[in-house]
């Protein structure tokens, strides 16, 4: 009994390392399935990424290529903005020399006109200058006065030689000329110029006086009327301006006449001498 009993302990004991030993070679074949299985895909990993790092490489030089494009590309466009940049430079420079020099020729033209022109106007002046003063000269050769009215002198100028005075009964100065001529006769201006005064005089009677030019003066009294100028007005060479009379007092006593007188600068001289 007890034999049998060992002989069967001994079996079970032989079939639990038997069970025991195939459940272990089941695991470890299980192992080294899994560890092949496992190295297959370590390797297709590897040689995908032995792949994707050869497309990384491809592209890295895609990359690199397109890099030394580009910066080519980019050294291109920066020599040829240099080269713009010295155009431009260039061609500003021309431009401001051009206008310095337009301008400076513009000034000098400027200045030339101007200069042209001061000149043009100076002898413009110095011309119209000369012409007044030749036009003064022919003016003042033509001054010549006219007797006032036709008639006799009947008393000369007097201003160093005494003259004897019917009406004052003494002997005395003539600084004008007495022209013979009835009443009512028209007295007519000896030359052009401007009626400086119309006035009754205590001595001359109905006086007018006219002023010419180069400070000459005329002077018609012993008047009737004045009636054909006023104070002011312009006269020309032989206008009437009045008639003769009689209304000087101190020439009461001689016949109707025209007391004429001549003075050149404010000084009485001889209408003789200047009625051509």
């Amino acid at each position: 009994m007890r034999r049998n009993f060992r002989k069967n302990q001994n079996n079970s004991v032989s079939d639990k390392v038997i069970m025991y030993s195939g459940i272990g070679v089941a695991i470890l074949a299980v192992i080294v399935v899994a560890l092949l299985m496992y190295s297959k895909n370590l390797s297709n990993e590897v040689k995908d990424e032995s792949m994707t790092l050869e497309q990384m490489a491809k592209i890295a030089g895609d990359a690199t290529e397109d890099s030394e494009s580009v910066s080519t590309e980019i050294g291109k466009s920066v020599e040829e903005s240099k080269n713009e940049t010295n155009t431009n430079t260039t061609n500003s420079t021309n431009t401001k020399n051009n206008t310095t020099q337009n301008t400076t020729n513009k000034t000098t033209s400027n200045t030339t006109v101007k200069n042209t022109t001061k000149t043009n106007s100076t002898k413009n002046t110095n011309t119209a200058q000369t012409n007044a003063t030749e036009t003064t000269k022919e003016t003042k050769k033509e001054l010549a006065f006219q007797k006032p009215v036709d008639g006799e002198v009947t008393r000369e100028y007097a201003k160093d030689n005494l003259i004897y005075s019917e009406t004052l009964k003494e002997w005395t100065t003539h600084m004008g000329i007495d022209i013979k001529a009835e009443k009512t006769t028209v007295v007519k201006s000896a030359e052009a110029g401007t009626v400086k005064s119309i006035k009754n005089d205590p001595r001359y009677g109905l006086t007018i006086v006219i002023e010419h030019q180069d400070g000459f003066q005329t002077v018609y009294a012993n008047l009737l009327t004045s009636e054909f100028v006023v104070e002011g007005e312009k006269v020309e060479k032989g206008q009437s301006i009045g008639t003769v009379g009689n209304t000087a007092v101190f020439e009461t006593a001689d016949e109707p006449h025209l007391h004429f007188e001549v003075l050149k600068d404010s000084i009485q001289v001889d209408p003789s001498i200047y009625i051509k």
